[in-house]
């Protein structure tokens, strides 16, 4: 019997989904090497390999046999060559552009240990997908928002969420769609860089995405009588600012955020919240010439740079804070801590805070691979995120798992059943 690869799901599965692998048809304690590769949207390759040995049967389970020394990774690790794919070009982050159609991962089988592969025995692809069956994308144009609206299956109506990413601008989609999946109705919303938006990071209105809540507030599909906020980086600070000004926000998660407003100017009616200063002298270059940018930011609770914390004790919402402890961008923790301290002092419920040791800055949705370092648009160079990749991928498997149990617990009034696995 000639080799095979084995997948479960067989030929598609959901990108957040885990896909068990296994190996038939080898030889007994036969050495092998497994590699992934997958391209995403522009033509950019991301691999991963590992060196494994099949049972005294010929069968190679990842879910029961460790990947050996010399690989990408090793260890137990059944998803291990999915959150362990590396790009072929430096400084290179895998997003998923659109998320209509799914990423096709290709899987390899060859012989042996070498340092070339050795013969191929076997090979087999798998799709990746972002949408689940019957949610529906919708693409707002209404008054000033530029957004897309997902909408799961079924009459509804859904619990509400607002979807953020950070300064990278445009729209983002596929965290939104993912989140859809499992049951809300979510707008991933663009604040800059994208259409007839403004094109830099100079200076936002809140106008603007009081807009996008009364927007989901009003929707038919939509379940009252408040929304959720989600926001990455940037995106955290400015859901932060939101809670804090704007009505019908009941519960607000923020991943590696800041309270304090960061970036660009926030002006909303007659209040102006000026941003965090820099100090690039603070900026320490590796020899790769990797910048790590964790010390630029002043501190929001000294002096004038006071201004700049937003004034989150005003909000009528519940946080929670997802944290990586190695997010090298800014210092997420001290501010998840602050934020808590502000809140708790002018009498509010203390906010969930959930910490990852070894997690970086872009906790994205379960099996993305780490982005170690990338260019960063403020900065104009490459910056180090931080994280450890296989802390970082359970972490993201983690924070999924919660941030969707946060959001049913104070969107719906019924917990989802999940606990925290770390």
């Amino acid at each position: 019997m000639a080799p095979s690869i084995r997948l479960s799901p067989a030929a598609r599965s959901l990108f957040d989904e885990p896909l068990a692998i296994a190996v038939q048809g080898l030889g007994p304690r036969q050495q092998v090497t497994l590699r992934t590769s997958l391209r995403d949207e522009t033509g950019e390759l991301f691999q991963a390999s590992a060196h494994y040995q099949a049972g005294d049967d010929g069968e190679l389970d990842l879910a029961r046999c460790p990947a050996l020394p010399g690989g990408t990774f090793s260890g137990l690790e059944p998803m291990g060559l999915l959150w362990a794919l590396q790009p072929q070009k430096p400084f290179w982050r895998l997003v998923k552009r659109d998320v209509q159609s799914p990423f096709l991962l290709q899987l390899e089988v060859f012989d042996g240990h070498g340092e070339r592969p050795g013969r191929l025995l076997a090979q087999a692809q798998h799709e990746r997908a972002f949408l689940r069956d019957g949610v529906r994308r919708v693409p707002v144009r209404d008054g000033r928002i530029r957004a897309t609206l997902f909408l799961p299956p079924g009459s509804g109506p859904f619990p509400g969420i607002i979807d953020l990413y950070g300064t990278g601008g445009g729209l983002p989609e596929y965290r939104a769609c993912l989140l859809a999946n499992h049951g809300f109705a979510v707008l991933a919303l663009a604040f800059y860089s994208y259409e007839d938006l403004p094109k830099g990071m100079k200076e936002f209105h809140l106008e603007y995405f009081e807009e996008a809540v009364n927007y989901m507030l009003q929707h038919t599909q939509v379940k009252g009588p408040g929304i959720g906020l989600l926001g990455h980086s940037k995106g955290g600070d400015l859901c932060v600012s939101m809670a804090s000004f704007l009505k019908g926000i009941t519960a607000t998660a923020l991943i590696n955020g800041s309270v304090a407003n960061v970036g660009a100017v926030l002006h909303y009616k007659d209040i102006t919240i000026p941003p965090l200063g820099v100090n690039r002298k603070r900026i320490k270059v590796t020899k790769s010439g990797i910048a790590d940018i964790i010390d630029a930011l002043n501190n929001p609770l000294e002096g004038p740079d006071q201004q700049s914390f937003i004034p989150l004790e005003k909000a009528e919402c519940c946080f929670l804070f997802i944290v990586g402890q190695d997010d090298h961008n800014w210092k997420s923790e001290f501010f998840a801590v602050e934020g808590s301290k502000r809140l708790q002092a002018h009498g509010k419920e203390k906010p969930e805070i959930v910490c990852y040791p070894g997690a970086g800055h872009y906790i994205e949705p379960p099996f993305f691979p780490m982005c170690a370092a990338s260019m960063h648009l403020l900065f104009g160079k490459p910056v180090m995120w931080g994280g450890e990749p296989k802390a970082h991928c359970e972490a993201q498997i983690d924070a999924w798992q919660q941030i969707q149990a946060f959001f049913h617990k104070h969107l719906t009034g019924k917990p989802s059943g999940t606990s925290s696995k770390l």
